[in-house]
């Protein structure tokens, strides 16, 4: 106890101490770092493993953002898309002569052997069965039925649909009739004497009343002529996207477009009575005054 106060004087008091402490220092720093050992050792696995965590957790969060990009992406470049396929139906709709109606297909007919779609527009809307659709390229197909907000369409290439054409180049007139292909059309009863070549170009003659005249139709692929056969076979490609397009236009034709320019005859343009009823009048009337007996003259009795 005295020893170690003495030392402590001697401390405060004096340098004399100090070499000694040195090399008590020096000669504990081993000790001091073996001590610690345990301690460095688990704080560096310590911030190792906050390091991965951290990384695992940013990795985690850079993916689901490039996810929520690429989703937005995807919906940028549909809707981009889309805005080309209504920009192509305006212009199409630009150069139609009749009212038409923008529609989108909402839904597929899942029945066999039969290419019919759904529509989300209907009888709200004014759409009538008949009623001619196209899409951005070419006629699309026609309407069969009609809900109250929805209707279907029969596609121009469904084995009981017929739509009658005629080649734009020399009006030589056929019938289109559906095959059940997609991407194929085959004129009906077509002679092998008949003036159509591969690559003429096929639209609606507006015969019938059912469509419009002038709606492209397809263009003629492939043209064989049998020695045996009565009738040439010709196969056409469709112009429409039948198995692509969203969206398409149902057709409100007026009637001149769609039956040539003739009123049925049981039907009158509005008018049309009361003209002729005048006519007849007024011819009436000339000719009772050419049949006017003169003055002075009376009827002669047997």
């Amino acid at each position: 106890m005295l020893v170690s106060t003495i030392l402590v004087g001697l401390e405060s008091t004096t340098r004399l101490l100090e070499p000694l402490r040195s090399i008590v220092a020096s000669a504990a720093t081993p000790l001091v770092f073996l001590a610690e050992i345990p301690y460095l050792l688990i704080r560096e696995v310590e911030d190792v493993v906050a390091s991965q965590a951290s990384l695992v957790q940013n990795n985690a969060e850079l993916e689901r953002r490039v996810l929520e990009l690429s989703q937005v992406s995807q919906q940028f470049l549909a809707l981009k898309l889309e805005n080309e396929r209504l920009r192509e139906l305006l212009g199409s709709r630009a150069r139609l002569p009749a009212e038409v109606l923008v529609a989108e297909l909402v839904g597929v007919v899942p029945a066999p052997n039969t290419h019919q779609v759904i529509i989300d527009k209907g009888r709200d809307s004014g759409v009538q069965v008949g009623q001619a659709v196209i899409d951005a390229e070419g006629l699309f197909g026609q309407v069969v039925e009609v809900d109250a907000f929805t209707s279907r369409v029969l596609l121009i290439t469904d084995a009981d649909h017929a739509v009658p054409v005629q080649v734009n180049r020399n009006g030589v007139r056929s019938i289109a009739g559906g095959t059940g292909e997609m991407e194929r059309l085959q004129l009906e009863q077509v002679s092998v004497t008949a003036d159509i070549r591969e690559g003429d170009l096929l639209e609606t003659s507006g015969l019938g009343g059912r469509f419009p005249r002038g709606y492209p139709v397809g263009y003629v692929e492939t043209v064989l002529i049998e020695p045996t056969a009565p009738f040439a076979a010709v196969t056409v490609r469709p112009l429409a996207a039948l198995d692509r397009s969203r969206h398409v236009l149902v057709v409100f034709s007026r009637r001149e477009d769609a039956d040539g320019g003739v009123v049925p005859e049981n039907e009158t343009e509005p008018g049309l009575d009361e003209a002729a009823g005048e006519t007849e009048a007024s011819a009436a009337a000339d000719l009772n005054s050419e049949l006017e007996v003169p003055a002075g003259l009376s009827e002669v009795e047997p």
